[in-house]
């Protein structure tokens, strides 16, 4: 059971429309909201049932209609300080959400009867969330307050969801008064030493707390004590941490499960009964808990540490596990988050070499940090159960380097597929081999020559083919000069996009065309050139910075020598990926600046003459050389606008890549075009998912076009585009075409 007082996501007013509750019961996730009046008085609640109930016996009615309308009005409620035993006891019978009222009938908590989550402050721990991940700074303070607040911060900035202390009565705790060892082991003589002179009283620690609450930083103690409990209760602290040695204290464990507040428990140093009794314990109180796995030896030896351990903790707790770390390095907690931990505690330092024996098995800031950033990695990498996709940059190598079905010799339309017309060859462009039994007996609708490939279009009865769109601005095609002819045989595009290869840079343009074509054009740098080169004007490396420029520049005169094979009414555009990549991780935002005068200095010294060069939009993650990289400049709207009005370059807009920028960056994808349209010449329309799926077929992504295009109607009138779909030109054409018949709704 936990105690949720962040009410918001289940409260509705009673006059809200139906809808709106409907739509915040949907948000929630939780089947349930409660109407309270203007003063958050509870009224009522509204569950699916509720509704379902109202809608039969009121055929007629509409959504516009209020919420209480539909809403249980003899809904039980209790007061907010009723003890968890109590509230679990009215969380029976189908009861899963109680309303805790105060004395006045304000809606001020709601009881919610789970044990896979635990609620700490305002993050919600279990499955579906990241890990929580705790920098116990204990006792590493050393008895002073300032070193505290220091910890804290560092803490916060290493990237800690929460600090966590601890209070200690000595008068309370020891056998005997005023700090005297006398008569106990050596061991203990040396920790109540330490104790002593270290321990910060109650009033002291809570200025620290204090200090976390005013910078955001969830704050957590552990009392080891009665009267600590009471004093961290009475202060307001939104969790308690229980450490191993108390684990079979249930005096203790009593009285903190009492106080309404979350409770996270250490294990170490306990048998299996012990913890199984614990657990009863909790759960009889009803108090909301979380079980940590823990090997209580310092440092703990690896072979001790047993992290499939935490599968059964599970089950004997019946709660969220997690796992506190003793031993050496930060590795162990990563594979306990791979296993499933939810929660992490690992002690942090700003110097091992202090005096105390936690110091020695403390993480430093940068390490802290470090942990936390393989951390969220592993989570990201765990994934899901669903059924298996391919992803972006697997799709990409996928071309490069399966084997598709291709055309053992020269085939007419007509013709009716048998085995012997078909070889298997790379690359893998087109339809895979096991696609063979579908193809066989098919009868082709278009002429192949030896080695042409098979596609998806040569199983399905139609495919989408070129014809004459219908745009309000000027729009081309994407192509390649082998294929140019035959993808604009059918349609009439305004212009053609050259996108280059390395290779097709050492082609004769004049080897190329027959006669002039009465279309305009652009040119695409290309993405890799020979020795696996990528152009970086940003490089600080003198060798690299010099060849990018030698490469762009030839591209340059590559793109006015094409001029005289076209209709031309302005200077033609050439669209440059222009650098700033990493291959580990992103930049700090502040070097940022540094790199775009690099690329500032690189353009100064380019010779442009004729032609218009466009910056293009960048992702936060591109697939170069079949791999995930970094990109850092072009990325964040705010500083590509500044870089653009500052040394007045153009800019391609790339739809994909800036709203995998804006996803990335956390920010509304219109945000981001209103910065950038107003500084673009070009435009590539194309979809986009999550951070990394670029090139994603028209609508099957997350832009919302009707929106864009009227951003763009009124930021970037008249400024030309073409369909940039990932593998657009395979099969005659078919993905451009789907994409420019969605696009004519539009645009």
């Amino acid at each position: 059971m936990i105690v949720d007082r962040n009410i918001a996501p289940y409260v509705v007013f009673s006059e809200d429309p139906l809808l709106s509750a409907l739509q915040k019961i949907t948000a929630n996730q939780e089947r349930i909201v409660f109407c309270v009046d203007e003063r958050g008085i509870l009224r009522g609640s509204l569950s699916d049932g509720d509704f379902r109930r109202w809608i039969v016996e009121n055929p007629g009615a509409d959504l516009t209609s209020s919420a209480l309308d539909a809403a249980n009005r003899s809904v039980r409620s209790v007061e907010h300080t009723t003890s968890p035993a109590d509230l679990r006891a009215h969380l029976t019978r189908g009861v899963t959400h109680l309303p805790l009222v105060d004395d006045r009938g304000h809606l001020v908590a709601v009881a919610v009867d789970r044990a896979d989550v635990i609620r700490i402050g305002a993050r919600e721990i279990g499955e579906g969330n990241p890990a929580f991940v705790i920098a116990e700074i204990g006792n590493n303070h050393n008895g002073s307050v300032a070193l505290a607040k220091r910890l804290v911060d560092l803490a916060a900035e290493a990237g800690a969801d929460a600090v966590k202390f601890q209070l200690r009565d000595l008068d309370s705790l020891y056998r005997q008064t005023g700090g005297s060892s006398a008569g106990e082991d050596l061991g203990a003589q040396y920790t109540l030493d330490l104790l002593t002179r270290f321990s910060l009283p109650a009033g002291k620690l809570f200025e620290v707390f204090d200090h976390c609450r005013a910078h955001g930083v969830e704050v957590m103690c552990t009392p080891w004590d009665l009267p600590s409990v009471e004093a961290l209760a009475d202060y307001g602290i939104p969790g308690l941490k229980i450490a191993s040695a108390d684990l079979t204290n249930h005096g203790l464990l009593r009285d903190a499960g009492s106080r309404g507040l979350p409770l996270i428990l250490s294990t170490g140093m306990s048998r299996e009964d012990e913890i199984r009794e614990a657990a009863s314990l909790l759960r009889g109180l009803g108090t909301s808990f979380a079980m940590l796995h823990c090997q209580s030896t310092y440092p703990a030896p690896f072979k001790d540490i047993n992290l499939a351990y935490m599968d059964r903790l599970a089950e004997i707790g019946q709660c969220v596990v997690g796992y506190s770390g003793h031993e050496r390095g930060f590795h162990v907690p990563i594979a306990a988050v791979a296993r499933g931990a939810k929660i992490i505690e690992k002690h942090f330092t700003v110097d091992r070499s202090m005096e105390g024996n936690d110091h020695k098995v403390s993480l430093l800031p940068e390490e802290f940090a470090e942990m936390v950033r393989r951390i969220r990695e592993t989570e990201e990498s765990i994934g899901g159960r669903g059924p298996r996709e391919v992803s972006t940059g697997e799709l990409m190598n996928r071309a490069n380097l399966a084997k598709s079905l291709v055309a053992a010799r020269p085939l007419a339309k007509g013709h009716v597929v048998r085995a012997e017309d078909v070889d298997v060859r790379s690359p893998g462009r087109g339809l895979q081999p096991n696609a063979l039994p579908q193809l066989l007996g098919r009868t082709l609708r278009r002429d192949f020559a030896r080695g042409d490939f098979f596609f998806d279009g040569d199983l399905a009865d139609a495919v989408p083919a070129g014809r004459p769109f219908q745009f309000r601005r000027p729009w081309g095609l994407p192509v390649r000069y082998h294929d140019h002819a035959t993808l604009m045989g059918d349609c009439t595009p305004d212009f053609l996009e050259f996108h280059f290869s390395y290779k097709d840079l050492e082609i004769d343009v004049d080897s190329v065309f027959e006669t002039p074509l009465k279309v305009g054009f652009t040119t695409h740098l290309p993405d890799l050139f020979a020795g696996d080169f990528l152009v970086d004007l940003a490089s600080f490396d003198r060798g690299v910075w010099e060849r990018s420029i030698a490469e762009v520049q030839r591209t340059v005169d590559i793109t006015r020598s094409l001029g005289r094979w076209f209709a031309l009414d302005d200077e033609p555009i050439m669209v440059a990926t222009m650098g700033g990549f990493t291959k580990d991780s992103h930049v700090a935002p502040e070097r940022r600046e540094s790199m775009y005068g690099r690329i500032g200095d690189a353009l100064g010294r380019l010779d442009t003459a004729g032609v218009r060069i466009a910056a293009q939009t960048l992702p936060p993650y591109p697939w170069l050389m079949g791999g995930q990289q970094f990109h850092n400049l072009f990325l964040d709207p705010a500083d590509t606008a500044a870089f653009a009005a500052a040394t007045d370059t153009s800019l391609c807009l790339d739809v994909s890549h800036s709203k995998l920028a804006a996803n990335h960056l956390g920010m509304p994808f219109t945000e981001a075009v209103e910065r950038l349209a107003p500084h673009s010449i070009h435009l590539h329309l194309v979809d986009a998912r999550g951070v990394d799926g670029e090139g994603v077929q028209i609508g099957d992504g997350e832009v919302d076009w009707a929106a864009l295009a009227g951003q763009l109607d009124r930021l970037a009138p008249g400024v030309g585009f073409i369909p940039e779909i990932w593998q657009g030109h395979v099969n005659s054409g078919e993905g451009f075409w789907t994409a420019l018949d969605r696009l004519e709704r539009w645009f």
